[in-house]
C-alpha cells in the first residue's frame, strides 16, 4: 500500500490515512457570534466524506478580541461549544478524525477592540497599534486557552492544535523583533517561548486529548528567528508533551527580506529539519497538490502527515483522486468508484 494511505497515530488517536486538511479560515460566521453554521457543517463534512484522514478546523478564537475578523469561529462560551459539537457529529460519521486549532490573533486582529500584543508595535499601517499586555492580561489569555481546550474536548474534538504561527499572538511572543518585553516573557529564547510552553503545559493538565502546535518555522526576516531556533523549540515542546508539530512559516512581518520562492513543496525543508530531531509526528504543508508529492515527502522522511490546503478547497474528494492516482481504487467509497 502507498504510504499516503497507511494509518498513523497522534497520541492515542489513530488516523486512517496521512491526508490532512489544515486549518483555513473561511470567514463565514454571521451575527458576530462565533458560531459554526450550516456552511461549516457541510464544508468540513464534505472533506470527511471525500476521504481525508484528519481535519483541523480553522483558527477558532479563545476570546472575542482574539479573532482575526468578526466573521471568525469562536469557542469562548458554552453555546459555541454546542454548535461545535454539532459540527463534529456531522464529520466523524464519515471517518475523519476531527481536530480544532485554538487561536488568538493578537496584533493582527481586524476587530473593533484594541488588540493585544507583547509590545506596542502594529503589524502594518492597516492595523491598530496594540495594547501592551500586562501580566494580568497574559494570565487571562492563558486561562482562556485552557477553557477553550476544555470546551473543545467536550464538543467531541479528538485533537487540539495550538496556533503559534503566521504572526498571531503566540507567534508574536516568539519573535525577536516583535516582542520587545523586558520581563519574563521577552528577551531570551527561554522568555520568548515561555507563554507557548505554559499554555501547552497547563492545557495538557486540563484535557486528556492530544495537543500539538503549529509553528512558523522561519520568520523570513534577517533580524528575527529562523529554523535553527524553531528546531530547538520543537524539541522542547516534545519534551513537554506536544503530540505533533505542524510546520508552516512566515506571516510574522508585513515586510520580509528572505522569503522563499512560493513553489510546490517550498516549506518541506522546514518540516524535514524538525522531523530529524523529534519522535512525534510532523505535518508538512505548503503548495502540496498531488498524491505523488505527498507520497514522496512521506517516503523521504520529510513528514508523517501531508497537509493539502488549497487542493482540498478545490476538490473535496481529493483523497479519492489520490487513491486512484496511487493505485488504491479499492479504498474509494463504493458509490463513487465508477467515477474514477
Amino acid at each position: 500500500m502507498s504510504k499516503l494511505f497507511t494509518p498513523f497515530k497522534i497520541g492515542n488517536s489513530v488516523i486512517k490515512n496521512r491526508i490532512v486538511m489544515p486549518p483555513m479560515c473561511m470567514y463565514k460566521v454571521r451575527d458576530d457570534n462565533g458560531f459554526p453554521r450550516c456552511f461549516h457543517r457541510l464544508h468540513y463534512a464534505a472533506r470527511s466524506l471525500g476521504g481525508a484522514g484528519l481535519i483541523i478546523v480553522e483558527a477558532t478564537a479563545i476570546e472575542p478580541r482574539g479573532r482575526i475578523t468578526h466573521n471568525d469561529l469562536g469557542i469562548w462560551n458554552d453555546e459555541q461549544k454546542e454548535a461545535h459539537a454539532r459540527l463534529v457529529k456531522e464529520c466523524v460519521k464519515y471517518g475523519a478524525k476531527m481536530a480544532i486549532q485554538l487561536a488568538h490573533a493578537g496584533r493582527k486582529s481586524e476587530c473593533d477592540d484594541t488588540p493585544l500584543a507583547p509590545s506596542a508595535l502594529k503589524f502594518s499601517d492597516e492595523y491598530q497599534i496594540p495594547k501592551v499586555m500586562s501580566l494580568d492580561d497574559i494570565a487571562q489569555v492563558k486561562s482562556n486557552f485552557i477553557n477553550a481546550a476544555i470546551r473543545a474536548q467536550s464538543a467531541g474534538y479528538e485533537i487540539i492544535e495550538i496556533h503559534a504561527a503566521h504572526g498571531y499572538l503566540i507567534n508574536q511572543f516568539l519573535s525577536k523583533s516583535v516582542n520587545k518585553r523586558e520581563d519574563n516573557y521577552g528577551g531570551s529564547f527561554e522568555n520568548r517561548t515561555r507563554l507557548l510552553k505554559e499554555i501547552l503545559t497547563e492545557m495538557r493538565a486540563a484535557v486528556s486529548i492530544p495537543i500539538g502546535v503549529r509553528l512558523s518555522a522561519d520568520s523570513w526576516k534577517s533580524d528575527d528567528y529562523d529554523i535553527d531556533e524553531s528546531v530547538r523549540l520543537a524539541k522542547e515542546l516534545e519534551s513537554l508533551g506536544a503530540a505533533f508539530i505542524h510546520v508552516s512559516s512566515g506571516g510574522v512581518h508585513a515586510n520580509v527580506d528572505r522569503a522563499p520562492k512560493f513553489v510546490p513543496l517550498y516549506q518541506a525543508g522546514y518540516a524535514k529539519a524538525i522531523k530529524e530531531v523529534v519522535k512525534i509526528p510532523v505535518i508538512a504543508v505548503g503548495l502540496i497538490t498531488t498524491a505523488s508529492e505527498g507520497e514522496a515527502l512521506l517516503l523521504g522522511d520529510v513528514c508523517d502527515g501531508v497537509a493539502y490546503g488549497r487542493e482540498l478547497l478545490r476538490n473535496p474528494n481529493f483523497a479519492q483522486t489520490a487513491m486512484r492516482d496511487l493505485g488504491e481504487k479499492e479504498l474509494i467509497e463504493k458509490p463513487y468508484r465508477r467515477a474514477f
